[in-house]
């Protein structure tokens, strides 16, 4: 008999949980059709308090045409703010989840009050969703929040240009090899094992030190030819992802001995960034998103920056929408080509592999010559190392 009733118990406790999460995925508007089964008591919802986080984000997608009344009249989670609720959510929430809901809030949700408040913003979990988020309001920012919002950037920038750079530098200037010694004197080609060899001779028993007077260096597997890397970003709103890893290629790039790199951005006007390339972080502060586009003008630019055609790569990183009359385009980017330099046009520059663009002015591109194609990081710099070599 005890035991009837401790299963009955049980199974009444598993079937409130259940209705409860039932309750928490379905909303406030299923209560009264969960009431009607006779074993939901609202009184004893058990995730209360993340339904209210949760509808703080995701009742902005209902309004009074699916039979809800304005958020403000009624639920707890209207008054919540935006740092109280981001506060809530990591509290109630794995961490996993709740990077998640911060990156819909932003996302999605438009949440951009995340962004202006500082210590909200320094708590965020700096991704390359944060950065796009940023460099969409960096205008908005002031003082000490644009201040901690350069930081981030820096913080993500530097993370993707050490996911990028030893890949980058192996496909354009090969391997380094340990069997050819380089007058090049740099501590990433430096030869600790073979310096540390041939110095052996030299250890000094009475003072117990180890005197180097020769350092060895590792060469490349090909001798450096400079060649000239022009790159012209459409900076439109839509090609974001592409601006943000164009930036980080080229100050990669710029540090390769192999190449001489120039980078322009452009809307309707066409600005030169190749002095700071250096720093991407300040490179991609200064980039303005949004605007009208005028490619040709941007690739008549570029072309008063080739010295020798032969020796240079010009890659247009642009969806292709002109905004001017797009024979021009076509016309410069067949000048460009017929001078002797390769065209790369890239209507998407990321890991996403899906690019929206102009494909009927992509077939003519490819007709006259050029190579189209949305392309990885890795999967350019492959590119550009089969094509000096």
């Amino acid at each position: 008999m005890n035991n009837d009733h401790t299963d009955h118990t049980q199974h009444a406790e598993n079937q409130r949980q259940t209705l409860n999460r039932w309750r928490l995925l379905l909303g406030e508007a299923a209560e009264e059709s969960l009431a009607e089964s006779g074993q939901y008591d609202a009184q004893q919802f058990a995730y209360r308090e993340m339904d209210e986080v949760l509808g703080y984000l995701y009742d902005r997608e209902y309004g009074e045409e699916q039979g809800y009344r304005d958020r403000t009249g009624g639920r707890g989670s209207s008054q919540l703010t935006v740092p109280g609720w981001l506060d809530h959510v990591r509290r109630l929430f794995p961490k996993d989840t709740a990077e998640i809901l911060e990156k819909q809030a932003l996302d999605r949700y438009g949440l951009s009050e995340l962004l202006f408040d500082k210590k909200v913003l320094e708590s965020l979990e700096p991704n390359m969703s944060l950065l796009k988020n940023i460099m969409q309001f960096k205008g908005r920012m002031k003082g000490e929040v644009l201040h901690s919002a350069r930081e981030i950037v820096r913080n993500v920038v530097e993370q993707l240009r050490k996911q990028l750079e030893q890949d980058i530098r192996t496909s354009i200037i090969g391997k380094r090899s340990r069997y050819q010694s380089s007058n090049v004197r740099s501590l990433r080609n430096l030869n600790m094992k073979k310096t540390i060899e041939r110095n052996l001779k030299n250890y000094d028993l009475r003072n117990r030190r180890f005197v180097v007077d020769r350092l060895y260096f590792d060469g490349n597997i090909r001798p450096h030819n400079r060649w000239n890397i022009v790159i012209a970003v459409d900076e439109s709103g839509s090609m974001l992802d592409s601006v943000i890893y164009s930036a980080i290629m080229a100050s990669i790039f710029y540090r390769l001995d192999t190449l001489r790199t120039n980078l322009v951005i452009f809307d309707t006007q066409v600005v030169d960034l190749s002095d700071q390339l250096e720093d991407p972080v300040d490179l991609l502060m200064s980039v303005q998103l949004g605007g009208g586009t005028h490619i040709a003008k941007a690739l008549r630019y570029g072309e008063t920056l080739i010295q020798d055609p032969a020796r240079t790569i010009f890659i247009l990183v642009s969806d292709l929408e002109e905004g001017y009359p797009i024979q021009h385009m076509y016309a410069a980017c067949h000048d460009i080509m017929e001078a002797g330099s390769q065209l790369i046009v890239l209507p998407a520059l990321n890991f996403e592999g899906t690019a929206v663009y102009n494909r009927h002015a992509a077939r003519r591109l490819t007709d006259i010559g050029a190579h189209v194609a949305a392309v990885t990081p890795n999967r350019l710099a492959e590119w550009i190392g089969q094509i000096i070599r």
